[in-house]
């Protein structure tokens, strides 16, 4: 995997989601944030409030964003929703930096966790 260039890792993660999820052949960004949120907090498919989707692409950003030194996971609360301090403030972004960043972060979770 390890020879294999940013974009073609890119390609695998998007064939992980159209294969698993039934998602559209390029899921957007939300659509996999959202869907390692609710990996994270290991909910399972069912019906989520406004807020609740909020919380877990938070939850997705900060589990993405913690092996690059930005977040720490801190703890689980009574609902068991992980929460995570801030150890590092994101530096200012651009829109298409913050989506690339994201995409790096995505495909290191995918390494880290074997997705492929």
């Amino acid at each position: 995997m390890n020879n294999l260039t940013e974009g073609e890792l890119w390609a695998n993660v998007e064939n992980f989601f159209v294969e698993n999820f039934d998602t559209e052949k390029h899921p957007s960004l939300d659509t996999i944030l959202f869907l390692i949120g609710v990996q994270e907090l290991g909910s399972g498919q069912q019906k989520y409030t406004k807020d609740d989707k909020l919380n877990i692409l938070h939850i997705a950003v900060c589990r993405l964003l913690e092996p690059f030194g930005y977040y720490k996971f801190s703890h689980y609360d009574k609902d068991g929703f992980p929460h995570f301090s801030e150890v590092e403030q994101l530096p200012e972004l651009k829109p298409n930096e913050q989506q690339l960043l994201m995409k790096k972060a995505i495909i290191q979770y995918f390494m880290d966790e074997e997705l492929f």
